[in-house]
């Protein structure tokens, strides 16, 4: 028996992995984070698969329902939005897991992150402007941030920014962010990235925070600053370049 910890991605249902889809179909639990994860996943539960949702839960009752399937020999599909390498609770999960002897793999999906770049048509590493990409969030009440965790600290490195779960601090990260960036760099926030409800604001930290407010954004967004969103006139990589030696075998 196995527990399967599915990337369930950003919203849109169509984009999980081949894996993923397989591996939902064939188990007959299914633990799902609630009103993240697409409804339309579950459509391919086995038909007489259970169905739970955990938005409610607590972690000892989610483990409790994983223990009692695993105990009665079944597979368990527990989806989660985005990729679960971030921001998704699996290590508390997993460790419970470890220790009481319940086998489980990870399956990849489409972060929230890659599918807001994708709305915004820019890639996050150009040439000659950024080629990191520092992913972060602010402290909320649930889960603060450890020292040296801080925007500004981060924001040292001129490194394209990606914060999570932030439009609700939209000032305190304009705010934190203007010192080292400026105020008139490029800035830009995607909410509910690949649904029909999508919303897409650019513009810089200078003019962020009232677009924000007109859109109406307060959850569910990812916010980007750096300057790779307006890049220019910068050079080619060397990946495709004439100049570049290539087999011809």
């Amino acid at each position: 028996m196995t527990v399967h910890f599915i990337g369930a991605g950003p919203g849109a249902p169509d984009l999980i992995t081949l894996r993923a889809s397989r591996i939902i179909s064939e188990c007959p639990v299914c633990l799902y984070a609630g009103s993240l994860v697409p409804g339309e996943l579950l459509t391919l539960c086995p038909d007489d698969a259970e169905v739970i949702d955990t938005a409610r839960m607590s972690l000892d009752e989610i483990i409790e329902e994983i223990i009692a399937a695993d105990a009665a020999g079944l597979d368990v599909a527990r989806l989660h939005s985005g990729d679960p390498s971030i921001y998704s609770a699996v290590a508390e999960q997993v460790r419970r897991l470890d220790a009481a002897g319940v086998a489980y793999d990870i399956v990849p999906g489409v972060p929230a992150f890659t599918a807001a770049a994708a709305a915004l048509g820019r890639e996050l590493t150009v040439p000659g402007v950024s080629q990191s990409i520092v992913l972060t969030r602010v402290s909320t009440l649930s889960t603060a941030m450890p020292p040296g965790e801080d925007l500004r600290s981060l924001g040292r490195s001129g490194a394209t920014m990606v914060v999570h779960l932030g439009a609700h601090r939209i000032e305190q990260i304009v705010e934190e962010l203007s010192e080292n960036y400026g105020s008139d760099c490029p800035a830009a926030v995607v909410a509910f990235a690949s649904r029909l409800d999508e919303i897409v604001v650019r513009g810089t930290l200078e003019t962020l925070v009232d677009q924000v407010h007109a859109a109406g954004i307060t959850k569910t967004a990812v916010v980007f600053v750096g300057r790779v969103l307006a890049a220019e006139g910068f050079p080619d990589s060397y990946l495709y370049s004439a100049t570049r030696p290539r087999s011809t075998h």
